[in-house]
């Protein structure tokens, strides 16, 4: 599977020591472009993390594979993924703000006052 967006946040490196040596892995988060934008924390593992290309703000195409697993009655569910190749770098220069908090009520005021929605503008 392949997914497009901006890299909006990344989560702290992750290391450890297992049986196979030393391990890391990079959780990060992506924004996807649309009418109705979906964030997705995608986990890049060992070599494949490339901090030239993890800066917030930058387009990312991301190849991955989703992977549940079942533990003691509970389901878990993991996005890895296998390839990241940016596309580019967003429009302010690579920077985002990291501090912009995601506000429901703000973007419903917003999108409210701007325009007069209607019953067909819904999603559901």
């Amino acid at each position: 599977m392949d997914i497009k967006g901006k890299l909006v946040q990344l989560l702290p490196l992750q290391t450890g020591q297992g049986k196979n040596g030393q391990w890391r892995k990079q959780d990060i988060i992506i924004e996807t472009q649309g009418q109705y934008p979906k964030k997705v924390c995608i986990s890049i593992w060992g070599d494949k993390i490339n901090e030239s290309q993890l800066q917030i703000g930058n387009e990312l195409n991301v190849s991955f594979d989703v992977e549940s697993r079942e533990y003691n009655g509970r389901w878990y569910t993991d996005v890895k993924a296998w390839k990241v190749d940016g596309a580019g770098t967003s429009s302010d220069g690579g920077q985002y703000n990291q501090s912009r908090e995601y506000n429901p009520s703000q973007e419903y005021q917003q999108s409210s006052s701007s325009s007069a929605m209607d019953e067909s503008d819904l999603p559901f």
